[in-house]
């Protein structure tokens, strides 16, 4: 079924905000009466290198860059409203990343209207206001590149005459829509927005224009919006600050009291595994002149989700969720884990993936095959791992008791591989490995347990042992990596494997 396109007509948008425009912030603002919901600015180089994965856990589309960290989230309850953001200076690189998101996404929006230096030293944001040739080009690339409504968002310039020049240049790109910060480059929120210039844009083309900059002067509330886009003569309205503040800006009766406000967003961040320091900062947002309340303090101070939902009294809705999220993992696990190993030559092979989140804090599968191998008197596991050059992805093989185990399945890291290989090895062998709902084994010892042994808690004792542990795998000596089928001692990714195995 086609996507529904969005109208840029007679709207209200929440605005592209760095660090607030993320998933939970968006889908309240839905929730809330807003028609379109722009995600924060988002860097061409950063998405270029991005993977696309379906989340099948959160029920999310993630685009993953090299390092895991997810750089955008979406769901399906947004796809037909989110427009996504890009920083861009190069008409080919943008139309790759358009690409790579048209599926998921409302509408493409090219950011050409930030002063801050991260976005206009690479030649991006306010930067392009100067350069209409590049303008032009980028936009003509994403208008006939891409399936998606194509719009951008600006300032205004000093001289009315060229702001208006170039928004004709604009229209003339087939865009669907331009959004006009009413301020120069170099004003801050505390000046007060033209309205008259975005007025004058509306006038000069047949495009919608979104009128945005009016949130500390002009919108304070739900009935402010509709006499901020009389008084600029534009088509919409997209708000930034004032949704910071409070989100429910939107709806019809809004604002509603911060309070609920702020519950509602943690309760689509904890659902959607947002990042806590994000988290974190959208809620001090909010809490504004009460930032420094107690209950600002404990928000400051948490460095989980867990512990943010502790302040406001959701303790149990994060349980809650988090177990209806384990059993999602369980369910996956139980109907994609395979049946039986196959055997590729002399290396038994299995079709294993491995997920951190599948094991507790400090617990690895190659800890528990290390354990193992103690405890039966065998040499140390070892792991020869490969790295293909078309995608750069790694495979392990590890060997045990002269036998070798490897997943058939390519992993994002070499760590990851030789996880993957250590799965593969304790599930032909029988032998626990050490995943979330697992039945205590006695190979590690569980990190919380009262007591104490010679004046130490067995916590701490065990604690220490798995220091030693991973220090243990980290100095395995002769593990080899081959790159591009040339097999090479370990190199410097090999040599500083450090006592972080558990931060995998």
């Amino acid at each position: 079924m086609m996507a529904c396109r969005p109208s840029f007509s007679g709207i209200t948008a929440l605005a592209p905000m760095v660090r607030v425009g993320t998933l939970p912030m968006r889908l309240l603002a839905l929730d809330y009466g807003a028609d379109l919901v722009y995600c924060e600015e988002l860097i061409d180089i950063k998405m270029s290198q991005c993977r696309r994965e379906v989340n099948e856990v959160l029920q999310t589309v993630d685009f993953v860059a090299p390092d895991d960290r997810v750089m955008f989230r979406t769901c399906e309850r947004e796809k037909n409203h989110v427009v996504f953001q890009m920083g861009t200076a190069d008409p080919d690189r943008a139309l790759a990343v358009a690409r790579l998101l048209e599926k998921d996404v409302a509408a493409i929006d090219v950011n050409m209207g930030c002063p801050k230096e991260y976005s206009t030293k690479g030649g991006m944001g306010a930067a392009l206001l100067s350069d209409p040739d590049k303008i032009e080009a980028i936009l003509r690339k994403l208008v006939t590149g891409v399936s998606v409504p194509v719009t951008c968002k600006i300032r205004i310039l000093p001289l009315l005459e060229d702001t208006l020049s170039l928004v004709r240049r604009i229209e003339k790109t087939g865009v669907a829509a331009v959004a006009v910060h009413g301020r120069f480059k170099d004003e801050r929120p505390r000046h007060p927005v033209h309205c008259d210039y975005i007025q004058a844009v509306a006038r000069a083309v047949s495009i919608p224009v979104i009128a945005n900059g009016g949130s500390l002067d002009l919108v304070k509330t739900n009935g402010d919006i509709e006499e901020f886009r009389e008084a600029t003569g534009a088509s919409s309205v997209m708000l930034a600050r004032a949704a910071m503040w409070n989100v429910s800006v939107f709806s019809s009766g809004g604002p509603l009291p911060v309070e609920e406000v702020m519950q509602e967003y943690l309760k689509y961040a904890i659902r959607y595994d947002n990042h806590a320091f994000n988290t974190k900062y959208c809620l001090c947002q909010m809490l504004r002149d009460k930032v420094e309340s107690p209950l600002g303090k404990q928000v400051q101070a948490a460095q989980t989700n867990a512990e943010i939902s502790e302040a406001y009294g959701l303790q149990d809705f994060y349980k809650q969720t988090q177990d209806q999220l384990q059993a999602r993992r369980d369910a996956l696990h139980s109907t994609t884990q395979p049946d039986r190993p196959v055997m590729d030559g002399d290396i038994t092979t299995m079709a294993v993936k491995f997920e951190r989140r599948d094991y507790p804090p400090h617990i690895t599968p190659k800890m528990f095959l290390l354990e193992w191998s103690r405890r039966e008197k065998l040499e140390q596991p070892l792991y020869l791992t490969v790295q293909r050059s078309q995608d750069r992805a790694f495979q392990s093989t590890v060997t045990v008791a002269e036998k070798k185990y490897r997943s058939s399945l390519w992993e994002k890291s070499k760590k990851f591989a030789e996880q993957a290989a250590a799965i593969v090895c304790l599930r032909v062998l029988g032998v626990p490995e050490g995943r979330i709902g697992e039945e205590e084994s006695g190979l590690v010892c569980k990190r919380k347990r009262e007591g104490k042994t010679n004046g130490t808690t067995e916590e701490e004792s065990c604690k220490k042992r798995h220091v030693g542990d991973i220090r243990q795998e980290a100095e395995t000596p002769n593990t080899p990596t081959v790159v591009n089928g040339n097999r090479s001692q370990a190199n410097s990714l090999e040599t500083s494997r450090e006592v972080k195995e558990e931060e995998l």
